[in-house]
């Protein structure tokens, strides 16, 4: 009896370790089309004449909240000072 408990649980494990799988594999799937995607908008940004490493840059910003942006500019600006740069 013990011998099928254990049997059972560990086709039960083998069953989700492999559906955790298949998803990962699809999730990963999903994230390369969505990244060729995005590769294809800065592709026709590029083609329209704007300049795809400030759109980078402005997409980075965007992300950041205001007092993360703030934060960075001042680290940013005091860099630039010390080196004589402004």
């Amino acid at each position: 009896m013990a011998d099928e408990i254990t049997e059972t649980s560990q086709t039960v494990a083998a069953g989700q370790l492999r559906a955790l799988i298949e998803r990962i594999e699809r999730l990963e799937e999903e994230k390369k089309t969505i990244a060729d995607d995005i590769k294809d908008v800065y592709a026709e940004a590029k083609g329209t004449g704007f300049d795809t490493k400030a759109i980078r840059a402005i997409v980075r910003l965007r992300k950041q909240d205001q007092a993360e942006r703030q934060e960075a500019e001042s680290i940013l600006d005091l860099y630039k000072a010390a080196l004589g740069m402004v």
